[in-house]
């Protein structure tokens, strides 16, 4: 943002409302900024349209009311996390074992894990089971991740004729990376993600000897 986009106080100025995606991105932006500081209770309008210096009327113009707005963050955050999933997959080996870890190291690593995305995913959390369509942005079993894991550990697993353990499997190397995150949420200073990979691996390594040495 350059300096003749924003008002005397720092906010966005008047053009905003003539740039109808920058208003969106931008009242998407304030909206996820909020959640991470403040909470989803705490994210009222008037926080986001500070935020965002736009005028109320653009959440309604652009996404009919608060609710949308929110499902629309949601969305923005997930599609954000996949899109660094994604460049920090690209070139790595197909070899399963290979996309296992780097999948693991990827969801732990700084870009993805950190206070802010760690607090916005929480919050989300926090109100999915009343939200459908947030839920559908911060599921446990994301369908996408879970895709992503349990296609690898089939064809691992595929090579040793048992593919059926495939789905248990996967579950369970989900269920330590959400421990992960919530480990770092309440005790970011002590988190250590060289660890958290270490303990993952132990778990594949008990499950597939020889195959995720550390």
């Amino acid at each position: 943002m350059t300096d003749k986009d924003r008002s005397p106080s720092g906010k966005s100025g008047p053009s905003s409302g003539r740039d109808p995606e920058r208003s969106r991105r931008l009242l998407i932006e304030a909206t996820l900024e909020s959640i991470a500081r403040k909470g989803i209770s705490e994210t009222t309008v008037s926080r986001i349209i500070e935020h965002a210096g736009v005028s109320r009327g653009m959440i309604h113009l652009h996404f009919g009311g608060k609710d949308k707005l929110l499902e629309e963050a949601a969305r923005t955050f997930c599609e954000a996390y996949y899109i660094e999933m994604d460049r920090q997959l690209a070139g790595v080996s197909d070899g399963p074992t290979e996309t296992i870890m780097a999948i693991v190291r990827a969801d732990l690593s700084e870009e993805l894990l950190n206070e802010r995305s760690v607090a916005i995913w929480h919050a989300f959390r926090g109100v999915a089971r009343l939200n459908p369509a947030i839920a559908h942005y911060s599921d446990t079993r994301d369908a996408r991740l879970r895709g992503m894991i349990c296609d690898a550990f089939h064809a691992l697993l595929e090579s040793e004729g048992d593919a059926g353990v495939a789905d248990d499997i996967t579950m369970g190397t989900l269920a330590l990376l959400e421990g992960m995150w919530t480990d770092f949420l309440t005790h970011p200073d002590a988190f250590s993600r060289q660890a958290a990979v270490r303990i993952v691996s132990r778990f594949l390594e008990a499950m597939f000897p020889g195959r995720f040495r550390i």
